[in-house]
């Protein structure tokens, strides 16, 4: 979607969730009375930094205590109000904000920190070209669960065969995903780990294993149907 779409839609979502982020941030404050808003450092379109915004779900300080950055499910620095939040993915409503402010896109691939970026292949740097999403391929197809280099892979594969049709049926999905809540925590095997390699060792092509993406029945999931023979994304 263009990016005056992406703001009007963001602007009329933003304005139409503004009871809702009262309420969140209501409650918020009163456990433990700590700021509402977590702010941290992403890298957006062509690598420029910018500041992303979530509701707090975390004790103050989370950063610095136990694993860092990750987060599963049941870590204790998750609040109860912060649970919640994070079950229903309201926490990444302030990030409509962002959209208004063109920094990112109602979908995209998700804006990652600069560590992460550091450890990009020339292949997965593609990220860049785009405005990171709210929402995006990789997240309805497994999000956080995902091996850090297959969800770098659905992002690349969107790349290549981005448009308003596929865009829209993200956002549908998305819907979805927020009903079930699958793949909102990365497990023993999803998500970023500073000390693993930037391509699995399963598939050094750039591809990701379709098996992380089986369905029940055996069905191929559709991004590996709809790819064309010469070259594969993920």
């Amino acid at each position: 979607m263009s990016p005056l779409v992406d703001r009007a839609l963001a602007l009329a979502l933003l304005v139409a969730s503004s009871p809702l982020l009262g309420l969140a941030a209501l409650a918020i404050r009163l456990e433990d009375r700590g700021p509402v808003l977590y702010r941290q450092r992403r890298v957006g379109r062509a690598g420029e930094p910018f500041e992303m915004l979530k509701l707090r779900t975390m004790v103050s300080g989370a950063e610095s205590m136990g694993p860092g950055l990750a987060v599963d499910e049941g870590d204790p620095r998750i609040t109860r109000v912060g649970a919640v939040l994070r079950r229903l993915s309201l926490d990444e409503l302030p990030q409509l904000v962002n959209v208004v402010c063109g920094e990112m896109a109602l979908v995209g691939p998700r804006p990652t920190i600069q560590a992460q970026v550091d450890q990009y292949t020339e292949r997965q740097r593609r990220r860049l070209e785009v405005r990171p999403g709210i929402t995006g391929w990789a997240q309805v197809n497994g999000r956080a669960s995902l091996p850090w280099h297959e969800r770098i892979e659905l992002d690349v594969w969107y790349l290549e065969h981005r448009s308003t049709v596929l865009d829209l049926q993200i956002l549908g999905r998305t819907l979805r995903l927020l009903l079930t809540g699958h793949g909102l925590y990365r497990g023993e095997t999803g998500g970023w780990r500073p000390d693993a390699p930037a391509i699995g060792p399963a598939r050094a092509d750039g591809r990701a294993s379709p098996r992380r993406h089986s369905r029940r029945g055996g069905r191929k999931p559709r991004w590996r149907r709809r790819r064309p023979s010469s070259q594969g994304r993920s």
